[in-house]
């Protein structure tokens, strides 16, 4: 074939000699070399001969390029080259999704760790209730009470609470499986994918940079309050003003002087902040005792009569808007999970700090909603200063003083709070090496990430000494339930997938010891007499067969029988992957549908029974296969009802944000995979881990004399041959 091949050029015009084949390379050798291209070397491997590429693959291309072809085929064959050298394979494609969504390899011993585990569940429940209970307590209820809800805010804080108590079980859940910082990124990455951990860890930096950033401007305007805005006139005064879009009014000094003190006393260590922390929220639950005591004695029970608009003057509407406003009131809890890595013992202090934090910030924000809209009625409050206003109308007014200074103390906590989660989060990502890998560094004597503290608390300053925070703030709500979105399905995948063996793997293909074969006793032989007694028989072994984490139940089989075939976990992860299109689908007809749509009511009416039933099909199918045992540790009930419900209620508050704010978050988003495709894929830890394949590579030599030279080198030789390869010093490699 070859021969007959070359001939055949030989007679084109103005064509060169035909090339001698050696003997080696002819076709009719029982082993064929095939020559491929990887990363710009040519690389070959030994298989079975091709006959349908025999041609191309019995001689080299070296000498097809430079003397057994004419020019133009020379140029038509480069080209061709080139073009399916660019052109991405289906092979390529697979392995760069996998990059993209491969998922964290614990450590064998997750308590290990380069921190400083001294935290107790005191510590961390202090941490979670100055998280939660900060300026929205003094503010936010009045707020909601006057222009949203009415008294009917008490009802409206019940509803956040259960809804936010979703969200902090499933953070509990992880935080105790999981003892590790990072948080929601940590969760996400453990358990769903590498690119989804690090978006939601990209968008959970920049809620935490801005949130401490508009505490920070916050207090310092509450205490410019306290001394009749001498602070601002000032500063305007000697400094200037600026009538700059997106920049503040003038320079806020106090607010980034406030965030520079923070940052020095959280570098100091754990147990600083911590007693810190301990210090404010003590003042600051002694000043809300105080406020309950006082207020209660000062309740009158006509501001919710009739004559003053009723409890409910909003109707259910009202009730509902403004629980999405006091859910964010309780996003403060998730430092707790930041925090797991500093726990003393995290299997059990974890979820009991979270579920402590969040029933006293609860029961804080419907006490103090109750009383304040006891004392006055409520279309009569000041949405600025409710509880001080209050008591200065009820003739009071040094308890206004008490006030302010609970205010500024949990306006602390809040900022303690972000400081304190933030450099963690981006440790763990640049621990994973998906983030620059300076701020995984941890001082040895303080044991906390100093460097990632002082950047980040520098940032933070700048953003509160020049930015105007008032637009950016409602961005802090979408990264927030975009976290706890992927938080809530996670802990669904994570369920349903079956545990790692703590024990050595056992090589595929090995015998087992013939002492466990001793030890298994052979099944006794029993008679039956009829066939639908052999019928039971096999039933009821079926049924006690046990069956791993993501396999279809056996009671289910004989009706999803085609299930079976799948890998355990992978109809799952479909399912769940199905249930969050269908919640985005339904919230959106909900949100969307008689506003900005318009739809007609029978397609309005059709489409929430569609979507619905999607939704509830795909929460049937998780259902109906088996999930992974309790174990030692905390556990969600009721999976996967309970993530799911979490899911729908996290994008129907998602999707009633502004555009601006899906706008800011777009581009925040296309920053975020600038980065990762720029360096994170290529630092991440789990990329080094992956096997490299051994390649081999083929280098031709032509000498003056015509002759050719094949010399196979491996790219990582071994000590020993690959396994179904011959050695290369034997002759039949050489051949």
């Amino acid at each position: 074939m070859e021969s007959l091949r070359l001939e055949k050029t030989s007679q084109i015009p103005n064509s060169p000699p035909p090339c001698p084949l050696p003997t080696s390379l002819s076709a009719t050798s029982p082993r064929s070399l095939n020559t491929s291209r990887d990363g710009g070397s040519p690389t070959t491997s030994l298989g079975p001969p091709d006959h349908a590429a025999e041609r191309n693959q019995g001689v080299p291309n070296a000498l097809l390029g430079s003397s057994c072809l004419p020019a133009s085929h020379q140029v038509s064959q480069q080209g061709a080259c080139r073009m399916a050298r660019w052109l991405p394979r289906s092979t390529d494609l697979t392995r760069f999704c996998q990059k993209l969504n491969r998922v964290k390899t614990l450590e064998a011993d997750m308590m290990e760790t380069s921190f400083n585990r001294c935290l107790s569940t005191i510590d961390l429940t202090l941490l979670g209730i100055g998280g939660m209970v900060g300026s929205g307590l003094y503010v936010l209820t009045g707020t909601v009470a006057k222009e949203i809800a009415g008294p009917a805010v008490i009802v409206s804080f019940i509803i956040a609470g259960f809804a936010s108590l979703l969200a902090a079980l499933c953070y509990a859940e992880f935080g105790a499986r999981v003892p590790k910082t990072g948080s929601a990124y940590m969760f996400t990455y453990v358990s769903v994918g590498e690119i989804w951990a690090f978006l939601i860890g990209w968008n959970v930096l920049l809620e935490y940079m801005i949130g401490g950033a508009a505490v920070a401007r916050a207090w310092s305007g509450y205490l410019d309050s306290i001394f009749n805005h001498k602070i601002k006139n000032f500063t305007e005064t000697h400094v200037g003003a600026w009538q700059v879009p997106f920049l503040a009014h003038y320079p806020d000094f106090l607010a980034a002087a406030i965030l520079l003190v923070a940052t020095a006393f959280i570098s100091f260590g754990a147990k600083v902040s911590s007693w810190l922390n301990h210090v404010f929220s003590a003042i600051s639950m002694g000043v809300i005792l105080f406020i309950l005591i006082m207020g209660f004695v000062l309740t009158q029970p006509k501001n919710w009569s009739a004559q003053e608009g009723g409890f409910a003057p909003y109707g259910l509407s009202g009730i509902m808007a403004g629980t999405a406003t006091c859910f964010y009131a309780f996003v403060g809890f998730d430092v707790i999970a930041a925090s797991s890595e500093e726990a003393r013992n995290p299997q059990k202090a974890v979820p009991r700090a979270i579920a402590f934090s969040l029933g006293l910030a609860t029961g804080a924000y419907i006490l103090v909603s109750m009383v304040l809209t006891l004392m006055v009625p409520w279309h009569t409050l000041d949405p600025d200063s409710a509880l001080a206003d209050a008591f200065y109308r009820r003739g009071y007014s040094w308890a206004g003083f008490l006030v302010a200074a609970g205010s500024i103390c949990a306006m602390n906590t809040v900022l303690l709070s972000n400081l304190f989660s933030l450099p963690r989060i981006v440790y763990a990502m640049a621990e994973d090496g998906l983030f620059f890998q300076v701020f995984s560094r941890v001082h040895p004597r303080t044991q906390v990430p100093v460097i990632g503290i002082v950047v980040f608390g520098l940032l933070m300053a700048l953003l509160a000494l020049v930015f105007d925070l008032e637009a950016l703030v409602q961005f802090l709500s979408i990264g927030t339930l975009l976290a706890y979105t992927f938080v809530a399905a996670s802990i669904i995948v994570l369920r349903f997938q079956q545990q790692k063996v703590d024990g050595p793997a056992q090589p595929a293909g090995s015998q087992p010891n013939p002492e466990q074969r001793e030890g298994i006793a052979a099944p006794e032989l029993k008679e039956y007499e009829s066939f639908s007694d052999k019928l039971q028989l096999v039933g009821s072994d079926k049924s006690k067969e046990h069956r791993e984490p993501g396999q279809l139940k056996a009671a289910f089989e004989p009706y999803l029988e085609f299930l079976s075939d799948f890998y355990p976990g992978e109809v799952v992860t479909v399912a769940v992957v199905t249930l969050m299109v269908s919640a985005v689908c339904l919230c959106s007809i909900l949100v969307f549908g008689n506003t900005h749509l318009h739809l007609p009511t029978w397609s309005y009416s059709l489409l929430l029974v569609l979507f619905s039933l999607g939704f509830v099909l795909s929460l049937l199918l998780i259902w109906a296969h088996e999930q992974q045992r309790s174990t030692q540790t905390f556990q969600i009930p009721l999976v996967p009802l309970s993530p799911a419900l979490s899911i729908v209620l996290n994008i129907y508050l998602m999707l009633k944000l502004s555009y601006m704010t899906w706008l800011r978050f777009a581009i925040w988003l296309i920053l975020g995979l600038l980065v990762y495709f720029g360096y994170g894929i290529w630092h991440s830890k789990e990329n080094l881990r992956e096997p490299r394949p051994q390649r081999v590579s083929a280098r031709y030599v032509v000498f003056p004399s015509g002759s050719l030279e094949e010399t196979v080198q491996a790219v990582q030789p071994s000590p020993q041959p690959a396994a179904g390869l011959p050695d290369t010093d034997t002759p039949e490699a050489k051949r």
